[in-house]
């Protein structure tokens, strides 16, 4: 089942009001994932590129945004006791990390390297999401 369905179907279930609107808490845990998804790949694949040396600034920046990604999903889908404060710091962390992932990642994918512009766009489609609910808590 996809991670936007289960978000979706275990945020149905939450038993009190939400903070934030629904559907912005279900399409920010669903790029957070597919991010981080995506991210673990695109360093993987990293690795079986000719010249790994060259890519090892982009393999790093991959796996910390799979990190962040991963972690800033399992947080904004916790509502109970909500601290907008700490939702607030893991969003704008996982918005830069993104948007620097997507940027090194997006210099790759001009040069041929499929999976890079994959992870750029996916990056891209997290940081879009983060911020739409930073700025829905703010």
């Amino acid at each position: 089942m996809p991670v936007a369905d289960v978000a979706r179907r275990m945020l149905e279930t939450y038993p009190r009001d939400f903070n934030v609107d629904q559907e912005l808490l279900v399409r920010c845990v669903e790029a957070c994932y597919d991010c981080a998804q995506a991210c673990t790949q695109c360093a993987d694949d990293c690795l079986s590129e000719g010249d790994v040396q060259h890519l090892a600034k982009c393999i790093r920046i991959d796996l910390d945004c799979a990190d962040v990604c991963a972690t800033t999903g399992r947080v904004v889908s916790r509502q109970t006791e909500y601290d907008a404060n700490v939702t607030r710091a893991v969003l704008q962390a996982c918005i830069a990390v993104c948007r620097s992932c997507g940027d090194e990642c997006e210099q790759h994918g001009q040069h041929g390297m499929k999976h890079c512009q994959v992870c750029a766009e996916e990056c891209r489609r997290c940081e879009r999401a983060c911020q739409e609910l930073l700025q829905a808590i703010s």
